[in-house]
């Protein structure tokens, strides 16, 4: 499962982006100094977006830990969307990988492969934060069943959400389970990098 993603792009590359769909971002804690990052992985700290209570059209972009202390302590990075609502936030990426058994056998490490979007430099995965006496305030990626794109590597995927559904992601008004969905077939490109 989707663990390890990728953000090569800067914060004033983000700002317009999210300012051509309308929606302005907020730095309450001062603008993110953002390294260029090809893996993003449990425990690291990279840029979430989040809702701003009672403000429609707006985020508050902060940094947080990828991952938070299970019951059994070990990091939650992963949370299954079905079936449930959530307090939401973005989580912005311009790739992701998921990793497979190798092709060739004498291989010791899995196969490892970068999905970006085809039309968009950046996309928005869904994510929930939370506050945990262990770590402080954490966030993790929802995931579903795999769309069409996603299937042939792996059983589930993480929640990519269509750019017009931005905005209401950040909307508590709006049902959560209305824009959880697999994105339409042939718009995340793959290719093996590992």
């Amino acid at each position: 499962m989707c663990n390890d993603y990728r953000l090569t792009v800067d914060v004033a590359s983000i700002v317009e982006d999210f300012a051509d769909l309308n929606i302005k971002i907020r730095f309450g804690e001062g603008a993110p100094n953002l390294q260029a990052s090809e893996d993003i992985k449990i425990t690291d700290v990279a840029p979430i977006t989040r809702t701003i209570e009672g403000v429609r059209g707006e985020g508050d972009m902060v940094q947080r830990r990828s991952s938070w202390p299970g019951p059994n302590k070990r990091p939650v990075y992963n949370f299954r969307s079905e079936g449930r609502e959530f307090s939401s936030n973005l989580i912005v990426a311009d790739g992701f990988y998921e990793f497979t058994d190798p092709i060739d056998r004498k291989k010791k490490r899995k196969d490892k492969w970068l999905f970006t979007n085809k039309d968009e430099p950046i996309f928005c995965i869904a994510g929930i934060w939370r506050d945990t006496p262990e770590v402080g305030e954490a966030f993790t990626m929802l995931t579903i069943e795999p769309g069409p794109d996603i299937a042939p590597y792996h059983d589930r995927q993480i929640v990519i959400l269509d750019r017009s559904a931005w905005a209401d992601w950040l909307d508590p008004t709006v049902s959560s389970k209305s824009l959880i969905k697999a994105l339409p077939p042939s718009t995340l490109q793959v290719e093996q990098v590992g």
